[in-house]
């Protein structure tokens, strides 16, 4: 399983925040994002807005930004971008299984 570790300035102060597992993943994504940020279009995941969700209540800045777009099922998104300074202190990956 996936776990981060960070240090994070937020209105709350600053936190030693540890994660696991899908929010871990999200996170990660978020923090290499950048300015750029994630769509679950270019980022796919099945709950996007449950991890946001998560994040934020331990009181992480994440800005939605609703987008427009087209094509058969055109509608909205949301792009969510983090705002929180943080410090990744440790990172792991999951251990790759063989197949077979």
């Amino acid at each position: 399983m996936q776990t981060l570790k960070i240090k994070a300035e937020t209105a709350l102060g600053s936190l030693d925040l540890t994660y696991s597992g899908r929010n871990a993943w999200a996170l990660s994504k978020l923090i290499d994002a950048g300015e750029k940020g994630c769509t679950p279009i270019d980022t796919p995941g099945p709950r996007w807005s449950g991890y946001v969700h998560n994040l934020r209540a331990d009181g992480l800045d994440i800005e939605t930004v609703t987008e427009r777009h087209g094509g058969p099922y055109k509608g909205t998104h949301a792009r969510y971008v983090l705002r929180s300074p943080v410090m990744v202190i440790s990172r792991s990956m999951p251990e790759s299984k063989p197949h077979g």
